[in-house]
């Protein structure tokens, strides 16, 4: 399995032909004693993985999650960090140019950020299509 982007985790539960994982997220200031006053130390995430394999997990099982496919990868990198970046960087150049004071600006992008994240959540049937993971046993 190379060229692919593997999480090792827990299973937290087994539900309708899915399994819940807990994978513990690692930030690369692991050192830094200030890691839990900037929020990027280390947290747990849930990733959902459907399988009709389901049923043969057991909770507290450890296994790997994995996206098979690079390209996959690199999807979910540019729609959930780089478009955002972009939303916000072209609201704030535009309100500017507008002639919108500093404050308004940053606020009015911060509001398109969310704006694009509340779309992406409503789009996301979609992508859980084209963006699967998959579990293996360890």
């Amino acid at each position: 399995m190379s060229h692919t982007i593997q999480h090792r985790g827990t299973v937290e539960r087994v539900a309708d032909g899915r399994v819940y994982v807990a994978v513990e997220q690692q930030s690369a200031c692991a050192g830094c004693h200030a890691k839990s006053l900037c929020g990027t130390g280390e947290r747990m995430r849930i990733i959902e993985v459907e399988t009709p394999y389901a049923e043969s997990f057991a909770v507290g099982e450890s296994v790997v999650v994995a996206l098979l496919n690079q390209s996959m990868a690199l999807s979910s990198i540019v729609w959930g960090y780089v478009m955002p970046l972009v939303v916000l960087l072209a609201v704030l150049f535009t309100a500017t140019a507008l002639g919108m004071s500093e404050g308004v600006a940053a606020v009015s992008s911060i509001a398109g950020v969310v704006l694009y994240y509340a779309g992406l959540g409503l789009m996301r049937k979609r992508l859980t299509k084209k963006i699967k993971f998959t579990i293996i046993k360890e």
